[in-house]
């Protein structure tokens, strides 16, 4: 009988992922990860980890599968917090639920259920894992869309090898969440109408402007409103897509200085803000709403425009380093100078966008046929052939 860790984070999903697998014939075993315990940092007034974990504790029981909670705080806060405020600090904006998945649960904590001697680690996202062989016998394994439109999280896997993809298992990808939710109820396990967790990857309910104000310091800023018909803006449209200057400049972002608008407002710090942002500016009496275009953490201004056209939004191309570009399929990784038609996605739960991914031998550009709102340095682009993710990067 093949052995399965499942991570139950005490909600709906793992806890179905464990009963479908028990269901399947595997030996189940679930495994709670708490992942902070910083008295110096307030996540919130209450305690959600051990809630979780008791519901988690309370679904085993239920199922009838062993339990065990293993404490990867430490591991938690040397690569992902510290890593995150780093990041933060530097003007760029992380997603620490990708680096959670890549770090944390698919690296540490496989690593903990192989020692148990597991033959596979589950979890309860809704993605799907398929297989292609080579005629040699290879075989690749794939990371596809799972089948509810409105949960796929595939996007948070965007960073998984073949080595990690070869021992897990997604035993939800098939399912619609009322699906899930519906076999929940029938066994009456505890997690069945419990809603689903909005905080940072496996810590609970922390808001992350609170999260992060903890830890870096306030300083008081000008917020400079850019007009929209700013020179800067006037740029060419099209190009080459083989010649890495004219890319290069495409996908850079607008620099603004305090001379191209006006002071509308102050700030608390520049760090605590990301192009596209909204809320938090309060500067109030302008025609259409003020979004953040640009944030220059060394000088501590934030740029703003009014509306969401405003052209210092969009670009038509991003970049990625070859060192933080990272290919799911190795065997359809392409040699500098070679391109290909991909669907991508800059943030979760943005709807698949055409574009054409470009390789050079130090950065690939992903260039899109139509220019896209608040591309973000420090956030993952993911980069799909039809319903599968097959390569990903940090956008630049």
């Amino acid at each position: 009988m093949k052995k399965v860790v499942v991570g139950l984070s005490g909600g709906v999903d793992s806890s179905v992922a464990a009963y479908l697998l028990k269901e399947q014939g595997y030996e189940v075993i679930g495994l709670f990860m708490k992942n902070w315990h910083d008295d110096s940092v307030t996540i919130s007034d209450e305690c959600p980890w051990l809630e979780d974990s008791n519901d988690a504790l309370l679904v085993a029981e239920k199922l009838g599968i062993p339990f065990q909670t293993v404490d990867l705080s430490k591991q938690y806060k040397e690569r992902i917090v510290d890593y995150m405020f780093a990041e933060y600090k530097a003007g760029r904006t992380p997603n620490p639920d990708v680096l959670c998945n890549r770090e944390i649960k698919f690296d540490v904590f496989m690593d903990i259920a192989m020692s148990l001697g597991a033959d596979f680690v589950a979890t309860g996202h809704y993605c799907r894992k398929g297989h292609v062989i080579d005629p040699d016998g290879t075989v690749h394994f794939q990371l596809l869309s799972g089948k509810d439109p409105n949960k796929d999280q595939s996007y948070f896997l965007c960073q998984l090898s073949q080595e990690q993809l070869a021992k897990t298992l997604f035993p939800i990808g098939e399912l619609l969440k009322p699906e899930v939710r519906a076999i929940a109820a029938e066994l009456d396990l505890i997690t069945a109408e419990k809603k689903d967790s909005q905080g940072l990857c496996f810590i609970g309910k922390v808001r992350l402007p609170e999260f992060l104000q903890q830890q870096l310091q306030q300083k008081k800023g000008k917020i400079v409103e850019i007009p929209a018909d700013l020179p800067l803006y006037q740029q060419p449209l099209g190009g080459s897509l083989t010649n890495e200057e004219e890319l290069e400049a495409k996908a850079k972002a607008f620099s603004y200085q305090l001379t191209d608008g006006k002071i509308v407002g102050d700030h608390i710090g520049a760090h605590f803000f990301t192009v596209g942002q909204r809320k938090g500016l309060d500067v109030g009496g302008t025609p259409e709403p003020l979004f953040v275009i640009a944030t220059d953490v060394d000088q501590n201004i934030i740029y703003t425009g009014q509306g969401k056209s405003h052209p210092g939004l969009y670009r038509s191309a991003l970049k990625i380093t070859s060192k933080e570009f990272h290919w799911i399929r190795e065997d359809v990784k392409l040699n500098p100078g070679a391109s290909m038609q991909v669907l991508a996605r800059i943030r979760y739960r943005q709807p698949l966008q055409k574009a054409t991914l470009q390789v050079f031998s130090t950065a690939v550009y992903v260039v899109f046929d139509e220019p896209q709102s608040a591309i973000t340095q420090g956030q993952f682009a993911a980069l799909y052939k039809d319903d599968e993710l097959i390569a990903s990067g940090v956008i630049n």
